[in-house]
């Protein structure tokens, strides 16, 4: 399966790819990395910046068509807001008679982690003894985008982790791409009404699975914020 590197989850949380490497090495699935792929272009997107965001959009079919054409089976986003809009390439470029066949192509195997993941046996994932309770926060493009629900929160229970109830887990953290630049207070009000929600338990720790929303929740949250698929690492790591 390919792997889309990104542009600021390599930044800001570089382990969150190796993570989902060891992870997927563990149920046999191997991760290939594209030479000149990049930015998915959903800041482009959400600036209006189409041209742009075209041109990232290009750029990622280009190095990623050749393995297509040798039988990669899934092209995998481990940050829901880079999933939700290369989801939607094939829409985006649908009139462009060089790339529209392709992008859909990319589009059609286009699968969140959680997606790869709830279609294996993942029980060789299982958290150790002593269970961590963790407060989960699904991105709206997750949730909504991707219309994912509740599937990420299975694989973690699975694994045994316990959830801590969340009021309201399906409001926005107030990082929305660039909202919390272009709308600080509205964002900032957002993330205060959030984190409240998910802090109001005992839980050791915030999981979620987007860049954004980790690195926004990141700012005030009294516990640490991870993505969920580290725990799953540490899982694996454990059973080996």
């Amino acid at each position: 399966m390919l792997i889309l590197e990104g542009c600021v989850q390599p930044a800001i949380d570089p382990a969150i790819n190796a993570a989902t490497a060891r992870v997927l090495d563990t149920l046999g699935i191997s991760l290939i990395r594209a030479r000149g792929a990049g930015c998915c272009g959903a800041l482009s997107h959400h600036l209006s910046a189409h041209d742009e965001a075209k041109r990232f959009m290009k750029r990622n079919i280009d190095a990623w068509w050749p393995h297509i054409e040798h039988g990669v089976e899934a092209v995998v986003m481990t940050a829901s807001g880079c999933g939700s809009v290369v989801k939607e390439y094939g829409r985006i470029l649908k009139n462009d008679p060089v790339y529209c066949d392709k992008a859909a192509k990319v589009s059609a195997l286009t699968k969140d982690l959680s997606e790869v993941l709830s279609a294996e046996d993942t029980s060789r994932l299982t958290a150790a003894q002593t269970s961590r309770r963790i407060a989960f926060h699904p991105p709206c493009t997750l949730q909504h985008g991707q219309q994912l629900q509740g599937v990420v929160e299975k694989i973690l229970v699975a694994a045994g982790f316990e959830l801590a109830p969340v009021a309201d887990n399906h409001i926005c953290c107030g990082s929305a791409g660039t909202y919390s630049i272009l709308q600080p207070q509205l964002s900032r009000q957002l993330l205060n009404d959030k984190l409240e929600n998910l802090q109001r338990g005992d839980s050791e720790l915030i999981a979620t699975a987007n860049i954004g929303c980790l690195a926004h929740l990141q700012t005030k949250a009294r516990v640490p914020v991870v993505h969920w698929v580290k725990l799953l690492a540490d899982a694996s790591l454990t059973r080996k």
